[in-house]
């Protein structure tokens, strides 16, 4: 009956969560024949049921700390539900049997073993503890009878720890009168005697005799002994503790040696798996979380960001990952405010529904910045911490070049920040530098590869690329995928022939083709052109070459484009880094660093988990240039957090720039490749920048605003307010609904706000509505949150711009003329032979990636509103082959800022006795 009923249940279990199995591991030591032949009772009952048995057989040479290293795995292991340790533990050398039972986990400790549970048992937990499996079969096999248990006087003969002293424990708490007897009660006769309900677990054969027994009681012999029988081919058979065949005149009820007890402790142990199972189930069911939110204590003025920042206690970001259904295995800790996210949660979880998908993008900003960042934190804050939705934010990680340089920063603002903020913009876990090592490693091997082809001949390059080691010679298998390129399909390195070997050496490198430079995580000016060999060393192979900053490389876009290391990898390796003087393009693989790259980058692939100042989760991961590159943060990050907010839960994450670049690359480049679909475009406008385009005085960074933005204008607002139209046409070119949510400062007029509201809407938006969350926090975002809860329900047509199969020209044209406004666009000679040439090299059909000003909707930064009629210059087309885009140049643009006059770093300082860091903002 139990067998058929937890059958059922799996069953249930399996409907409910597609791919789901309780998981059931048996560690045994050594190699006994009776241990033996119980596990293979227990893997047997399993696999009826349908849980996954996994047995672990460690040899009988195993120390203690194999052992516990062994279950620490297990415990671990979010597919284990239920785990016991097969006893006795049949070792050679001494281990600590208490030790070993009290290292599993008390939650997967389904023999109830542990002093945990032990002591759960003891204080009446029942419905919190595991009860081990013989006393809890025992305990079904009572209720059976359907005797009331309630009042009666029960007897146990045995206290050992596994039977006797939980049996004695159980009956109790179930209100029986309790006495527990063993080898040294003198009376033992007449104690049995007394026993409505008898339990007897001493281990000696036949111990009770029949005429000791109470009329009527109910008799549970858990004993198993051999006696001697010359009647059997064993010459032996197995008896209980009670002498059943008198015991069986005078019991009601009585369990027989062997078939009684035995069957039930095993169908016990299934039942506490499954139902420890059905506990996982409940605590990590993904779109059921229990989180605490962090209360605000608001302030009027609004003190500083890092004063805001460094109020605020954050919560441990591992009751963090705890509350959002990540498992203990899956989160790797960097102190207690952030943590690595392993990508084995999309596994566990790939059956789950994704939640909605929201992105914040924003209308052509003035230099200052219009809000995106605080507008996406202030909205997660308002759908987590004020309508207790399920919801994550994904944003990008910020440079330290800009944090240090102009910027100060990059957390969000005032009460909507992700925190702590020193830690947020200052090394993080390490993923920029990682890829600054990476990438300079590519551009190492680049001028080394130069260097040995024109100082070597053939026979030397090959001796030094394939060594004889110990006499043999073998290709790595780096080093066999080019020779597939090559066309090569040979794997002796003595069979090559001298072209064969000409091909392989030399990958003949033209250094006027060279597009890989070095890069840095600081703004330095004096590297954007430098020249590079000059030591003697180098024997005059001198070139020119520069610094970008690392954000800018191409290792940061592959990594935000990533869904896997596995996909990573391959990327990592498609990376064309110069041409042949064949015009050949040249990749890492062909450098032969892929291998070195992943490595590298082995870490900075898992997204990094922070919060916000209300306590809701944030992932921060990649950081991209939103103009040579995409401008957006991770696949990854956004794919983890749509599964675990689950089907109804928020998933907000941020373009970079106006909704011209970071929007249009969100959805033609990012949603491209990750396969996801948004549901909401909410549009961040700020009336200081629709002034700015309706003719206002130039925003500059630090110089106060003009009067123009301090007094109330209607009408330079509403001729402004031209940009904001075309921004919201661009979101619905690509079918999904827009709200505008309108960022408030404290020198808006009602008037001008309600301006904004209402041509927002006459432009198309679903809704737009005024915010005040930088001086409230979530708070004042509720009806932004509200509205875009609206919009993910309103029906949603999600479509690309253009066909990746179309020309490159077509292409680069279709996004000028239907995004930017332009009439057409002027290829110049240079961006006229990229096109010939990357299409001849296979890359034609990348999507593309336009690199343009931010600060207008055309090329020209001082055309402000929405120009229309203009021609867009190409001046150049570079490929990021392994990120997956061309990106055509509009313009000039540096990929190393510069330092101003007036740095950040003059107000960023530590307290060297508190260690709190001041200054930033």
């Amino acid at each position: 009956q139990v067998r058929e009923r937890l059958k059922q249940q799996v069953i249930e279990m399996k409907e409910k969560f597609p791919g789901f199995r309780p998981g059931l591991a048996i560690l045994q030591v050594g190699n006994r024949d009776d241990s033996n032949l119980y596990i293979n009772m227990k893997l047997k009952a399993a696999a009826e049921i349908g849980i996954s048995a996994n047995h672990i057989k460690l040899p009988n040479t195993a120390t203690e700390a194999d052992v516990l290293k062994c279950i620490a795995s297990l415990n671990g292991d979010p597919a284990v539900h239920g785990f016991i340790v097969q006893l006795p533990l049949d070792s050679d050398k001494p281990i600590n049997t208490e030790k070993i039972t009290n290292a599993v986990a008390p939650e997967k400790d389904v023999d109830g073993l542990s002093s945990i549970n032990a002591g759960k048992l003891s204080r009446g937990d029942l419905g919190d503890c595991f009860i081990p499996c013989t006393p809890k079969g025992c305990m079904e096999l009572i209720k059976q009878t359907g005797v009331q248990v309630a009042g009666k006087r029960a007897v146990v003969v045995g206290r050992s720890k596994i039977v006797g002293a939980p049996m004695h424990d159980l009956l109790l708490w179930n209100h029986a009168t309790v006495t527990t007897c063993h080898s040294k009660t003198s009376t033992l006769a007449e104690e049995v005697g007394k026993a409505d309900i008898l339990v007897v677990a001493a281990g000696k054969a036949e111990m009770v005799k029949g005429e000791w027994i109470k009329p009527g009681a109910i008799v549970i012999d858990c004993g198993i002994n051999h006696v001697p029988d010359s009647t059997k081919a064993s010459g032996k058979r197995v008896v209980g503790d009670v002498a059943y065949n008198t015991a069986k005149e005078k019991a009601s009820y009585i369990t027989p040696v062997p078939g009684g007890v035995g069957p039930m402790t095993v169908a016990m142990l299934m039942q506490s798996t499954v139902e420890s199972a059905q506990r996982f189930l409940e605590k990590f069911q993904p779109g059921k979380w229990n989180i605490q939110y962090n209360q605000l204590t608001l302030k009027m003025p609004v003190p500083s960001d890092i004063e805001i920042s460094q109020s605020c206690i954050p919560k441990p970001i591992d009751q963090v990952a705890r509350e959002v259904g990540l498992l203990p295995d899956e989160v790797e800790l960097y102190g207690q405010t952030k943590a690595k996210v392993h990508l084995s949660v999309l596994k566990r979880l790939k059956n789950q529904p994704d939640g909605k998908y929201v992105v914040v993008t924003g209308i052509t900003p003035t230099p200052l910045g219009e809000g995106k960042s605080t507008t996406t934190v202030g909205l997660v804050q308002a759908l987590g911490a004020h309508l207790h939705q399920n919801v994550f934010a994904c944003v990008r990680q910020p440079s330290q070049g800009p944090t240090f340089g102009i910027k100060g920063g990059a957390a969000g603002g005032g009460y909507c920040q992700v925190i702590p903020m020193e830690e947020f913009n200052l090394h993080l876990t390490g993923d920029i530098h990682a890829i600054t090592a990476a990438n300079n490693l590519v551009a190492a091997a680049v001028d080394a590869r130069i260097f040995h082809e024109l100082t070597q001949t053939d026979q030397a390059l090959y001796s030094r690329l394939v060594p004889s080691v110990n006499g043999v010679r073998k290709f790595s298998d780096i080093q066999i995928r080019r020779l597939q390129k090559l066309g090569i399909n040979k794997t002796d390195p003595t069979a090559l022939t001298k072209e064969e070997i000409n091909l392989f050496v030399r990958l003949d490198i033209d250094p006027g083709t060279i597009t890989w430079q070095r890069v840095l995580d600081t703004n330095d000016r004096f590297l954007r052109k430098i020249t590079i060999g000059q030591s003697p060393t180098e024997k005059g192979f001198s070139r020119t070459a520069q610094f970008d900053i690392t954000v800018s490389s191409e290792i940061m876009a592959v990594l935000a484009l990533s869904d896997g290391l596995e996909d990573m990898k391959k990327r990592l390796g498609r990376m064309v880094v110069a041409s042949s003087k064949r015009g050949e393009p040249v990749t890492a693989d062909d450098l032969g660093v892929t291998g070195a790259l992943a490595v590298l980058m082995k870490d900075a692939v898992k997204p990094n988990l922070m919060q916000t100042l209300e306590g809701t989760p944030v992932f921060v991961h990649a950081g991209p240039f939103a103009n040579i590159a995409h401008g957006n943060s991770s696949v990854l990050a956004d794919k983890i957090a749509l599964k675990l907010v689950g089907k109804e839960g928020f998933v907000v994450t941020e373009a970079g720039f106006g909704a011209d670049i970071g929007m249009e690359k969100f959805f033609n480049i990012k949603c491209r490749y990750s396969g996801l679909r948004p549901h909401v475009v909410v549009l961040v406008a700020t009336v200081r920048a629709l002034k700015m385009h309706g003719g206002g005085p130039a925003v500059t960074a630090g110089v106060p605003l003009p009067k123009e933005y301090m007094e109330e204008n209607l009408q330079l607002l509403a001729k402004g307010c031209s940009n904001l139209n075309k921004q919201i046409q661009n979101a619905r070119l690509f079918g999904v609904p827009v709200v505008v949510a309108v960022n408030a400062f404290k020198t808006d007029t009602k008037a001008e706000l309600a301006l904004v509201v209402q041509l927002a809407k006459e432009a198309g938006a679903f809704a737009a509505v005024e915010c005040t969350h930088w001086a409230e926090g979530g708070k004042g975002a509720i009806a932004l949150a509200q509205a875009v809860q609206r919009a993910s329900q309103a029906p949603s047509n999600f479509r690309f711009l253009y066909n990746v199969e179309l020309p490159v020209i077509d292409k680069i044209r279709l996004i000028a003329q239907q995004i930017y406004g332009a009439s057409d666009i002027e290829l110049l000679p240079e961006a006229q032979e990229k096109v010939a040439l990357y299409t001849k090299q296979g890359f034609g059909n990348l999507p593309i990636c336009m690199a343009k000003t931010h600060l207008s909707l055309s090329h020209d930064p001082e055309q402000k509103g929405a120009p229309t009629g203009f021609i867009l210059p190409i001046r150049d087309i570079r490929a990021s082959v392994g990120a997956g885009f061309l990106y055509p140049l509009v313009g000039t643009m540096s990929t190393m800022p510069g330092l101003p006059t007036r740095p950040c770093f003059y107000d960023i300082d530590l307290d060297t006795v508190s260690g709190e860091v001041s200054g930033l903002f």
